[in-house]
């Protein structure tokens, strides 16, 4: 891929993949913990456990993977500092990023049953389904705090380009995350109460190693006079303001998937399994091409600290490629291997059936993710989140519910399914078109051709 870049541009190569690489896999402990719970549910005699969980993620969608811009904007905050080699705006970057974050989980924690009330009067299932998803619920919400701070520390590592701390975090949070669940799962029989409890006493030992790695990172002659300035009114301002545009976003994406899981819902049970099983490729995907994103956001927030905007378009067309290669991968093999990749998942015979109806989808899902995420990538490490809220916002009401509503109308998944593949070509036509003016704002061209 390397032949549309010129000679000139591809010092950053090694430095992007090298980042890339770590990157990639520290996303993927996370959706490969919840593939390893999924399967130690999907094989116990009761399937309730598996939907009640499937059904019970949906909170924790909104509670935590909105909150991911935590990550994305202390990553770019911390990028653009390390470029302009701002030894003190690195550390406030965490210490802002931390205090907004603490006050975040305090009233997740405080509200956490009116939380658990609301949300589960919203979903649709059995009672069984629910009762099961509320003890999975009850146990994974006291891992708030560990699972924010953790999002701010792996930003702010990736920052820095700190790719050890990185790994060795997510490492530690997604492994422990594993083993705990084969103990609460399969040995102790806690059911989707030892799933919640696995991941939020995992969190805590990853937050455990970021702090360590925070201790021993940074420059401590500098951090009481850097301590002083963390309640600066203004820079707070500017730095919530960042993140809440990039919270939009995040809650727009999460909102996407939730909808669509409790639409599934309402279709029975055994589709709403089918569709979960199919959505955890999907996010085993999307979770592989967020550290590409990430990647591309830190370099381009780190670019343009140092104004170096000539090397942008061509990160950004080498990300584009990329994560279009890692996502036809995903999408392709479990089209070609549908019983090997889902026989690893379940052994009920009725949801593997429904899974085939609907497995066509990954590909062009898949694909259009890929490059919508590198866009977004690139927009917030420009700090240009303004324009990626108007295209989610847009996507989410033009391209998504329309279709959303008709598949519930007429109880077609395979609208439902459609419904996802319009929302993300939408919002990529939409981010498409702003670069040309994003672009003349930095004087920035595409690259030639260049074969050499």
């Amino acid at each position: 891929m390397t032949f549309l870049i010129p000679p000139k541009y591809k010092n950053f190569l090694f430095r992007f993949y090298r980042l890339a690489t770590v990157s990639i896999l520290a996303n993927m402990m996370v959706p490969l913990a919840g593939l390893c719970d999924t399967a130690f549910l999907g094989h116990l005699e009761d399937i309730r456990y598996l939907a009640g969980v499937i059904l019970g993620s949906i909170l924790f969608d909104y509670l935590y993977r909105i909150l991911k811009f935590l990550r994305s904007g202390t990553n770019a905050i911390t990028a653009q500092a390390v470029g302009n080699e701002d030894d003190q705006g690195i550390i406030l970057a965490v210490l802002r990023s931390g205090l907004i974050t603490v006050i975040i989980a305090f009233f997740i924690l405080i509200l956490q049953v009116p939380i658990e009330k609301f949300g589960f009067m919203l979903l649709s299932g059995s009672p069984e389904i629910e009762l099961s998803g509320i003890d999975y619920f009850n146990a994974r919400i006291w891992g708030t705090p560990a699972v924010l701070l953790n999002f701010v520390f792996i930003g702010w590592f990736l920052g820095r380009e700190m790719k050890g701390y990185i790994l060795l975090l997510s490492l530690v949070g997604n492994g422990s995350n594993v083993l705990l669940d084969y103990f609460m799962i399969s040995r102790w029989g806690w059911g989707s109460m030892g799933a919640g409890w696995a991941t939020a006493i995992s969190q805590y030992l990853a937050l455990f190693v970021a702090i360590i790695g925070m201790i021993l990172t940074i420059r401590w002659d500098m951090f009481r006079t850097t301590l002083q300035k963390t309640l600066d009114f203004q820079a707070l301002q500017e730095i919530i303001a960042l993140k809440g545009n990039i919270f939009i976003r995040f809650l727009v994406l999460i909102s996407v998937y939730s909808i669509f899981t409790n639409l599934s819902a309402l279709f029975g049970t055994t589709v709403l399994a089918a569709n979960g099983l199919l959505l955890q490729i999907a996010l085993l995907s999307q979770f592989t091409i967020q550290g590409v994103g990430m990647t591309t956001q830190t370099l381009t927030g780190n670019f343009k600290g140092k104004g170096m905007t000539e090397e942008m378009m061509p990160l950004l067309i080498v990300s584009i490629i990329t994560s279009l290669v890692i996502s036809s991968g995903f999408s392709t093999v479990p089209i070609l291997f549908p019983e090997t990749v889902f026989g690893l998942l379940t052994n009920h015979t009725e949801i593997n059936e429904s899974v085939a109806q609907y497995i066509g989808w990954l590909f062009p899902l898949l694909t259009l993710t890929s490059t919508t995420f590198m866009l977004e990538g690139y927009l917030i490490g420009l700090k240009e989140v303004s324009s990626l809220r108007d295209g989610v916002l847009l996507a989410f009401v033009l391209g998504f519910l329309p279709l959303a509503g008709l598949g519930w109308y007429w109880q077609n998944n395979h609208l439902l399914w459609m419904s996802l593949i319009s929302y993300m070509m939408m919002l990529m036509t939409i981010l498409g078109t702003k670069l040309p003016q994003i672009n003349r704002n930095y004087n920035l061209q595409l690259p030639k051709l260049d074969n050499q």
